[in-house]
């Protein structure tokens, strides 16, 4: 049982029967009287449980994106109920700004309604419901009856593929290379298309001597990039992925490295599929967490989401050579396979660089890495003071660091696309698209 504001106030309304007639036996009376008050509100209640709830299946939203959860209540008793009900989920899952998450209602009996609880994540994986509070009040409303009841419910936060403004323009390169504009490239790797007059412009390497010699006009051959490739990309969820990059405001507290590079693999596994080529998908860190061949899937990037939203980064070591296995387990076949890791130093040169030979033997490896602009903003800043001269010293040593890492992976047939968060996407599909067109696929 719980009381109701009403109860203080109908106490201090006694202070005027005390002052009309102050005697201890008018302060107790009045106790007396509020207290019978209460108890027979409270046995006049009706009882919550004659209330049934039920939820409706959640879905899936995309991370900043708004989604809703909705809850249906049955009043099978005999009497209205004027409720309180409270739909609490956990905290990420962004059910209480506003107070969105509560409902003030009156429930004829017989009669069902349907509540909608605004859900705004602001974390991704699986947000679940922590139960839903139904509170009645009595009919003096001083008194009410509640209880909690477990309904069971949950929304799936996918990745919020922010970059995928920059696939148009991407799939429009892709077209040039596919052939399938006026312009026409050639390089090693690519597939012959078909005989055409030449233009000014077209590259004279193309010229068909033979062809144009049976022709009027000079005729060239048109190529279009091999199809049919396989990428794999590997998601690094050690503890370097758990790091923030940008952000420095109060508001914005950064992006976690584990995001950002999701968000690359996103746009890349995208334009990898609409290119005709096999997408595959490994994830871990001292075990493989997820592995999964896209192959045949109508909507790779919907997939990958589904798949990389209850990812989260582990505080352990990456153990690649368990990484590794997984790629190889899906062939011996090249394979584009890119890491998608931070290149923190000692993590790449004590666990990456044993293993690396053992991919570059077979495959075509590219190192994907979110890299901090805070480094640079650290170490070309000026120093007003002997703690930010030691803060700007240490900052670029580990700039220095990593243009030397980035030189070894370079003598180890390794490329490495290292760009902050929000380049990072586009950066890594110019690559592919770059080798695709060299035909280095």
């Amino acid at each position: 049982m719980l009381i109701t504001g009403r109860v203080p106030l109908l106490l201090l309304l006694g202070v005027g029967a005390v002052v009309l007639r102050p005697e201890p036996g008018t302060v107790w009376l009045w106790l007396l009287g509020v207290l019978v008050l209460v108890a027979l509100d409270a046995a006049l209640c009706p009882s919550p449980r004659t209330v049934r709830l039920a939820r409706r299946p959640g879905g899936s939203v995309r991370l900043g994106d708004a989604s809703s959860s909705e809850l249906t209540l049955d009043n099978v008793g005999r009497r209205t109920l004027p409720l309180l009900v409270r739909d609490a989920w956990q905290p990420s899952a962004g059910a209480g700004a506003g107070g969105t998450d509560r409902h003030r209602l009156r429930l004829r009996a017989g009669e069902r309604t349907t509540l909608t609880t605004r859900l705004l994540p602001t974390r991704r994986g699986d947000l679940r419901a922590a139960g839903v509070t139904v509170r009645v009040r009595g009919p003096l409303g001083l008194a009410c009856r509640q209880r909690t009841f477990d309904v069971p419910g949950s929304v799936r936060a996918l990745p919020p593929f922010g970059s995928r403004r920059h696939l148009p323009s991407r799939l429009a390169r892709l077209r040039e290379l596919d052939g399938r504009t006026a312009v026409r490239t050639r390089g090693q790797g690519t597939e012959f298309d078909s005989l055409r007059e030449y233009v000014r412009g077209d590259d004279v390497r193309s010229i068909d001597w033979r062809a144009s010699a049976r022709s009027t006009h000079v005729v060239v051959r048109t190529w279009q990039p091999e199809r049919d490739r396989r990428v794999v990309l590997v998601l690094d969820t050690s503890r370097t992925s758990a790091g923030r990059v940008g952000g420095g405001t109060e508001d914005d507290d950064g992006t976690p490295r584990l995001d950002a590079a999701m968000d690359a693999a996103l746009l890349l596994g995208a334009l990898a599929s609409r290119a005709g080529d096999r997408v595959d998908l490994v994830a871990g860190d001292r075990t493989v967490r997820l592995r999964q061949r896209l192959h045949g899937v109508r909507d790779v990037a919907a997939r990958m989401q589904e798949q990389m939203a209850g990812l989260d980064p582990v505080l352990a070591e990456t153990d690649w050579d368990a990484l590794a296995g997984a790629v190889q387990a899906f062939g011996r076949q090249r394979a584009l396979v890119v890491l998608l890791t931070p290149l923190e130093t000692s993590a790449v040169a004590e666990g990456l660089l044993p293993v690396l030979p053992v991919l570059t033997s077979y495959h075509r490896v590219v190192v994907a890495s979110v890299r901090d602009p805070a480094l640079q903003t650290l170490a070309t800043g000026e120093a007003a003071s002997l703690e930010e001269v030691y803060t700007s010293a240490a900052a670029m040593r580990e700039l220095t660091r990593r243009e030397r890492l980035r030189e070894v992976l370079g003598r180890s047939g390794v490329d490495v696309v290292d760009a902050d968060a929000e380049r990072l996407p586009p950066a890594l599909a110019d690559h592919y698209l770059d080798l695709k067109a060299r035909g280095l696929l």
